[in-house]
């Protein structure tokens, strides 16, 4: 049964860019809402007065809503809580609703239930690394076989205002992150992909069984296609583990030759031998490795996920070439930023952990690399003794570089280091003239960090800028 609002006693936990909305379209509906927020600075403030003169009851820094707070118990009345993603199950707020026997659903959750009855079919697309890349690509290529489209979700378009707003779609391509799905439970998408798995948020998931375990909830319900990656067994295993639809297939991806139902590679051409006739004989050339941009290995894999979902939903195959190339990457995320005296500076910011970093490194044949920042408890072990071979030097900076150094010099120890003992923000200036200084004509410096950003710039967007504007004034 529909959940009826007019009336009920809904708790928003979280302001931010999914609460607002979420208390707009709930008040909207004739809930009696309440918000909660942990914080109470300016931007929190000033959010609670426009909600307030709605007629929202907001509580900034309410205890009940803090880890460590005592006031464990809901707002009284509370009949359905609705959360913001980031919000931790470990939340006082949520053992409480538990207690209490009160639903907790994520904004994707409404969402999704907030759907009308000719709403677009979700293709859905989680994983570790590669979210919105993916989902770009996807939305490029539906727009290309003419169909009225958008990229939502987790890349920064509110779902909530999708679903609720006047344009009307033929189909969404919706990007989802482990917390959106850990609060979705009766999501149902037409076809989905889990791109890869690797350690991520897992002081928020506690375990990375339950952080892959939430990655797999995009799989429940699936009606046509569960797209997974043959490089990585873990997502072939949450398709197994999936409760589907009668009739929907599993579909991989790799970027060697492909078997019947993948998609995959072949001199030079992007592929599909699943969504043809007798494919047990048959392949239908999508594109060439040269339309996707860059065409760097993770993004060609990046690009078939996307062909995959999209060809699940009948587009044609010119319509993945077109769309494809029509994509432009988004910045920092494996950006050529300029070649200087023969040697190429490529802006990877995004690489904010150890597996999107091997994948950038895994691009080139000759590195500079410059890495370092907040390690968020990750090890580099693993990533060093992959990439050592490639490496040419390395220029370390922020707060956790020792754990990279230390990496390097047990497994890279003939690899010049450069140690920036500083974590200002002019440290970038610094550290991309000690690379300059390391780099051969042919060489490529990358900075694909490995690690957040947050101890010496503000994001990893600022964090690029400071880059390529230090690559800049190289040329200069």
């Amino acid at each position: 049964m529909p959940f009826e609002f007019q009336g009920k006693h809904v708790t928003v936990a979280g302001l931010g860019v999914s609460g607002v909305p979420a208390a707009k379209v709930l008040h909207g509906l004739g809930a009696r809402v309440t918000v909660v927020n942990d914080g109470a600075d300016e931007r929190a403030r000033a959010q609670a007065a426009e909600l307030e003169a709605l007629g929202v009851t907001v509580r900034l820094g309410d205890g009940t809503a803090s880890d460590s707070g005592s006031a464990a118990g809901l707002p009284e009345g509370t009949e359905l809580i609705v959360t913001a993603p980031g919000w931790k199950p470990t939340k006082p707020l949520f053992t409480a609703a538990e207690q209490a026997g009160v639903p907790v659903w994520g904004d994707v959750e409404l969402a999704w239930r907030l759907r009308g009855p000719d709403a677009p079919p979700w293709l859905a697309v989680t994983g570790t690394n590669g979210k919105t890349t993916t989902v770009r690509m996807l939305a490029s290529i539906l727009k290309a076989a003419g169909l009225r489209t958008a990229a939502v979700g987790n890349i920064g378009v509110s779902l909530l205002d999708t679903v609720t707003g006047d344009t009307e779609y033929d189909v969404l391509a919706v990007e989802l992150s482990s917390y959106q799905l850990h609060w979705a439970p009766s999501l149902r998408a037409h076809s989905a992909v889990v791109l890869n798995l690797a350690p991520d948020h897992l002081d928020w998931h506690g375990s990375m069984e339950a952080y892959a375990a939430d990655k797999g909830r995009v799989y429940e319900g699936n009606r046509v296609a569960c797209v997974y990656n043959l490089a990585d067994k873990a997502t072939e295993d949450l398709v197994r583990a999936a409760d589907v639809e009668d009739g929907c297939r599993a579909v991989g991806f790799t970027l060697g030759t492909p078997a019947p139902s993948q998609l995959g590679v072949v001199e030079g051409l992007l592929v599909d031998r699943a969504f043809v006739e007798d494919r047990q004989q048959n392949a239908q050339e999508l594109a060439e490795v040269s339309d996707v941009d860059p065409p760097a290995p993770h993004n060609i894999a990046n690009a078939l996920a996307a062909a995959a979902l999209a060809r699940a939903f009948g587009v044609p195959a010119a319509a993945v070439r077109d769309g494809l190339r029509a994509f432009t990457p988004d910045a920092h995320r494996i950006a050529h930023v300029a070649d200087v005296d023969s040697v190429a500076y490529v802006d990877d910011s995004k690489a904010t952990n150890t597996h999107a970093t091997e994948a950038s490194l895994a691009a080139y044949e000759s590195i500079v690399w410059i890495a370092g920042g907040l390690a968020k408890g990750a090890t580099f072990d693993e990533l060093v003794v992959g990439a050592a071979k490639r490496l040419r030097g390395a220029v370390l900076i922020g707060a956790d570089r020792a754990l990279i150094r230390e990496a390097l010099a047990r497994h890279a120890p003939e690899v010049p280091v450069v140690d920036l003992d500083r974590t200002d923000t002019g440290a970038m200036l610094q550290a991309v003239q000690e690379a300059r200084r390391l780099a051969r004509p042919g060489d490529t410096v990358l900075l694909a960090p490995a690690c957040a950003s947050m101890d010496m710039f503000t994001n990893y967007n600022q964090r690029g800028d400071a880059f390529a504007q230090a690559v800049r004034e190289l040329g200069a």
